[in-house]
């Protein structure tokens, strides 16, 4: 359209200098030279548009390294003072947890961080480089996508018709006289289609949060220490032992609670057959 008006407004032009009778005539290249700075103002819209239809992604990014217990919340304060180190604006701290004991070796954790999607990979790959140098070992990496562009485009659509009504409902309120009972009702209708538009933007503007920031989750998983495999048949064994000196009680105990009633028996039939034996004797 824009090369259309272009090629329209050279002939007027020329047609109102010739009408004035004035000497002064667009030469050809001025024409041609304003004609090619609309196409390239075009070409420009054009890409605007483009870069505008990119698909919008909500990327979340996934880790988990396993170390032992000693080592695990050492790692995790690193990872989140790491997270600390970078600003509010590129890296936030949205969750923090360890479970546990560490006499046991039984120990997990998480951290949950928001990161600017801009440099999320590179802030992953320093977190990588950390657990790597407190020996830690990798057991996954995860990068998942959301395509979140249809949310944003129907979230400003629907923003930008909720704003447009709402001008209308305060235009006709300003203009028009009426019952207090249809001034009470456009009142009423206008903090509904407020309430609509804070809703809205509050949509938008955690639709385009999630795009902007990823979201990040990092695991923590205890394993033995390496120095402990030496004591660790040493300890199996005197788990063993005291598993079979409990099963042994176990046994005692259920021989008592059965033969003593039975030796007992046993020992009043002998007494009552010694006792019967001897009274023919007697007599």
């Amino acid at each position: 359209m824009k090369l259309m008006l272009a090629a329209s407004l050279g002939p007027l032009v020329l047609t109102a200098c010739d009408q004035a009778g004035g000497p002064r005539r667009e030469s050809a290249e001025q024409i041609e030279a304003a004609t090619t700075d609309m196409a390239a103002e075009s070409v420009e819209d054009g890409s605007s548009d483009f870069s505008t239809s990119l698909p919008q992604l909500a990327y979340e990014y996934g880790f988990t390294f396993a170390l032992p217990g000693e080592d695990l919340r050492r790692l995790q304060r690193q990872h989140a003072t790491l997270c600390e180190q970078q600003g509010p604006q590129s890296c936030v701290i949205s969750g923090l947890s360890t479970h546990g004991s560490i006499d046991d070796n039984d120990v997990t954790g998480e951290l949950q961080m928001l990161v600017a999607t801009r440099h999320a990979r590179a802030f992953g790959a320093l977190l990588e480089e950390e657990a790597e140098g407190m020996g830690a070992e990798q057991l996954s990496a995860d990068i998942s996508t959301d395509e979140v562009s249809r949310q944003l485009t129907d979230s400003e659509a629907y923003l930008a018709s909720r704003i447009e009504l709402r001008d209308r409902l305060r235009e006709v309120r300003r203009t028009r006289s009426g019952s207090v009972e249809e001034l009470v009702q456009a009142e009423r209708e206008l903090a509904a289609v407020q309430q609509e538009i804070d809703a809205a933007r509050s949509t938008l503007s955690q639709t385009q949060g999630r795009v902007a920031m990823s979201r990040m989750t990092v695991s923590y998983e205890s394993t033995a220490p390496v120095g402990g495999d030496f004591l660790a048949p040493v300890r199996g064994a005197m788990g063993s032992v005291g598993t079979i000196l409990g099963t042994l009680l176990a046994i005692a105990i259920l021989l008592a609670a059965v033969g003593l009633p039975l030796l007992g028996a046993a020992l009043g039939l002998r007494w009552a057959k010694r006792r019967l034996q001897g009274a023919p004797a007697e007599a």
